[in-house]
């Protein structure tokens, strides 16, 4: 068995030599020491030659001559991204915010389709994405459940769930013309927005319902009292509103929404409309509150914050908006498979956090990821529990009794 070669050493002295031996891939997964596909790179170095990948000359020059500061050595022959990333990532601990992740309508909303499964067997159909997560949907389609983009896809006479985020009433007539066996998993916050809407179009105010164009919750919660809700996204569209009557405006929010920035707009709305009216209590729900207070208070503490969800997962995208507002980088990303660990160069502490609507699991597997990694302080900055929880719905309370 004969060695690959190295570089022959150029002169210079001994650092000139040790640029030259890390110039070859192989020897730099070996004396790294990576485990998994580097090892066997590490191995390739004892094959035969005429087997083995010959070592690439990386200077500038058959001499070695680029400067050792400037090395950008690169192993891509054994799938690894560029050294260089390597050097800079000095991930020290992870801070879990806390609350995260599930939220009582979120945890109703999934058990509905399993307790739906369970009682009646598959396929359940469930009208859009049961909560907006993409791991939550697939672990319910592997067990049974079929989502469909509208009720006409459910065979008349089939079983459907509507989902956490609400439907109009336009949804539940078609469902009914098709005499399907319906299960409404609305979350009950989402319910309050859709009476609140109703009673205030009743009383003849214009209802000004500040949210998200395209979210299934606003399209849900407009279908109560089309003719009478206008859709206000931001505080520009806040400061142009015109309404027929000023004296007789009112207003409802979507619940996913970030905290700060609808309460600018609602003031605004109010100087605008002295007679103002509004909910009792704040649309916005308590898990999305909480889970934004809990970024703000991580943040000091905190280089980068990961953000656990689905990019179609608005309170999600909040979490991200409100780190960024802090001065603080962060991403949303699936899940572990989804980290770039060039965001992670130069970060001691790295912040983690979940969306309403992603499972705990994503974040096990992220902790675990760095735990694989040497990064033994891992813990929650300040433990904090939620003890709201809400009832199943009717239809399933009634299977079940």
């Amino acid at each position: 068995m004969e060695r690959v070669r190295r570089h022959d050493p150029p002169s210079g002295g001994p650092l000139s030599f040790l640029f030259c031996f890390f110039g070859s891939s192989t020897h730099l997964a070996s004396v790294a020491g990576f485990n998994g596909r580097a090892a066997q790179v590490g191995a390739a170095s004892y094959a035969p030659a005429s087997q083995a990948t010959p070592p690439k000359d990386l200077s500038a020059s058959q001499g070695c001559s680029r400067p050792l500061s400037r090395v950008d050595v690169s192993v891509k022959a054994a799938g690894f991204r560029p050294w260089r990333r390597y050097i800079g990532t000095v991930v020290k601990r992870v801070l879990l915010a806390a609350p995260r992740g599930y939220c009582a309508g979120v945890e109703r909303a999934v058990e509905t389709v399993e307790r739906a499964l369970a009682q009646n067997g598959p396929p359940v159909y469930v009208r859009k994405q049961i909560v907006h997560n993409s791991h939550v949907v697939e672990e319910l389609r592997e067990r049974g459940a079929v989502f469909v983009g509208s009720v006409e896809e459910v065979p008349e006479g089939g079983l459907v769930v509507f989902s956490a985020h609400g439907i109009a009433p336009a949804v539940r007539s078609g469902a009914a013309a098709r005499s399907l066996q319906t299960i409404d998993a609305t979350c009950p916050l989402v319910t309050k927005v859709h009476a609140e809407a109703r009673r205030y179009a009743a009383e003849g105010y214009t209802v000004v319902l500040v949210g998200h164009a395209g979210h299934e919750e606003v399209e849900g919660t407009m279908g109560e009292a089309p003719s009478s809700i206008v859709l206000v996204e931001s505080v520009a569209d806040a400061e142009q509103l015109e309404v027929e009557d000023p004296h007789r405006v009112a207003y409802v929010t979507q619940t996913t929404l970030s905290v700060d920035e609808t309460r600018e707009i609602v003031a605004l709305l109010h100087r605008r409309f002295p007679s103002l009216r509004g909910p009792e209590k704040e649309d916005i729900c308590y898990a999305t509150t909480n889970r934004q207070q809990a970024v703000k208070e991580l943040l000091p503490h905190v280089q980068l914050l990961l953000v656990l969800g689905s990019a179609n997962s608005s309170n999600s995208q909040r979490l991200v908006e409100v780190a960024r507002t802090g001065g603080v980088p962060a991403h949303l990303i699936e899940s572990k498979h989804e980290l770039d660990e060039s965001w992670l160069e130069g970060v001691e502490t790295l912040g983690v956090t979940s969306g309403a609507s992603a499972p705990e699991v994503l974040v096990e597997g992220l902790c675990n990821w760095f735990r694989g990694r040497g990064v033994a302080e891992i813990r929650e900055l300040s433990p904090a529990e939620e003890n709201v929880v809400f009832k199943l719905p009717a239809e399933l309370r009634r299977s079940a009794a």
